[in-house]
């Protein structure tokens, strides 16, 4: 831990000093713990998700905690100013996360006393994790990953990856492999549940577009990332040439990036609108720029055909459940590792289209502008992704949150005590 915090404090502090130049004062306070205190009587639970994608898998846990236990409070930081734009968009108390020094995790722990601390899918910060468990607050895990490549790394350090691992009173693992990594990694069998995968949980909301696009006929580039809009805009721009019918709905991942993104939109010479500025698309509007945070429903409900981001350059890809359930036939790229196994069932049930390149994609695009193909590629998706919705061990974790916070209604149990079997 040692060397980790020398290390920590030499990154770290650089970071704080480029915040007090460049950022807004609320990111330089948040990140350096100097908070106020909340107000409330009830427990705070500390819920982090690095950035939209994984705030977005928590959310109906976050739903599941505020209706059954009304008087929790709910903490929810992230490493992003884009996720917590997000999370504030759905009315949660949202800040961004302290640095991982000893400064400012201790500052915020010492205003916040929160009961317990739930971590989304991979964010293990060492000072954090240990600050919790030496104060006695239980650290969760939900929808825990862990690469192979994570794991070698975490081996070269084993003193540190053990003081992490027993920081962690309970932890479900998105899928097996991720499971028998941390048992490696030192993580006690009795401290681990069922294999839970949050973004199975995806379902589509009953969202209704006011878009003037045919569905069929339009295509959703999903959250997608620098690099990925020249491929989707190029790809479009040739497929519109030949299909003048067909529309385009480009939402990044991040809205901070709209004059750039506006730019390659204006180079295509197509005809669009863009959300933020409140144009409102007409029927002969070819791409709409969706650059808000929240909306996703939105455009899935619009769309089709939905591209998903972070797929075509190495960003690992985004979720594939959440087109599934909205019923949109799949396009991605190649690289797929933030969920490989659901896009490895994808793949062997033909229930989605890999692209590589701009040609593939516009070649992609006219195949798939046709109902009937795109309602057999989402049928095969939904099969393929059924026996991947494990879901059932969120019952695990909310029975220890429960016995962790005092709050049985958590739990489900509408007259059990907390130490109840």
């Amino acid at each position: 831990m040692f060397f980790y915090r020398l290390l920590a404090r030499i990154l770290f502090s650089a970071y704080a000093l480029r915040l007090t130049v460049s950022a807004r004062g609320d990111v330089y306070t948040e990140r350096m713990g100097r908070l106020t205190a909340r107000e409330g009587s009830g427990p705070l639970l500390w819920l982090h998700a690095a950035s939209n994608g994984e705030l977005t898998s928590a959310r109906s846990v976050i739903d599941t905690l505020q209706s059954r236990a009304p008087g929790l409070r709910l903490l929810v930081t992230t490493n992003s100013e884009t996720a917590r734009t997000l999370a504030k968009s759905w009315g949660l108390d949202a800040i961004l996360a302290p640095l991982d020094m000893p400064g400012p995790v201790h500052r915020f722990l010492d205003t916040m006393h929160p009961a317990a601390l739930v971590v989304v899918e991979n964010e293990l910060w060492p000072e954090r994790l240990t600050a919790c468990a030496e104060r006695g607050i239980p650290v969760f895990v939900i929808g825990a990953r862990m690469s192979a490549s994570s794991a070698r790394n975490w081996g070269r350090v084993p003193d540190l990856a053990r003081q992490v691992m027993e920081s962690i009173r309970f932890l479900s693992a998105q899928d097996a492999a991720s499971e028998a990594r941390f048992r490696t990694l030192g993580l006690r069998p009795d401290r681990i549940g069922p294999v839970t995968n949050l973004k199975s949980a995806a379902k589509a909301a009953n969202a209704e577009t006011s878009l003037p696009f045919p569905r069929a006929m339009t295509l959703l580039a999903a959250s997608t990332h620098e690099g990925e809009e020249e491929v989707a805009l190029t790809a479009f721009a040739k497929a519109h040439a030949e299909r003048p019918d067909l529309r385009l709905i480009l939402a990044p991942r991040h809205p901070r990036r709209r004059d750039q993104v506006e730019r390659l939109i204006t180079a295509t010479g197509l005809s669009h609108a863009t959300r933020s500025r409140g144009d409102a698309p007409a029927s002969a509007t070819v791409i709409y720029h969706a650059d808000t945070m929240g909306e996703m429903d939105l455009w899935y409900a619009a769309a089709g055909m939905t591209l998903v981001g972070g797929s075509l350059v190495d960003h690992g890809g985004h979720t594939p459940f959440e087109p599934a359930a909205h019923g949109s036939a799949m396009l991605h790229g190649p690289h797929t590792s933030n969920s490989a196994p659901a896009y490895d069932a994808l793949r062997q049930a033909g229930g989605s289209v890999e692209v590589k390149t701009a040609e593939d994609l516009t070649t992609a695009i006219l195949s798939l502008a046709d109902p009937g193909k795109q309602a057999h590629l989402t049928r095969r998706a939904t099969e393929a992704l059924a026996g991947l919705a494990t879901t059932n061990g969120l019952d695990h974790f909310y029975i220890e949150l429960a016995r962790a916070t005092g709050l049985p209604d958590i739990a489900n149990w509408p007259e059990a005590p907390c130490n109840s079997p």
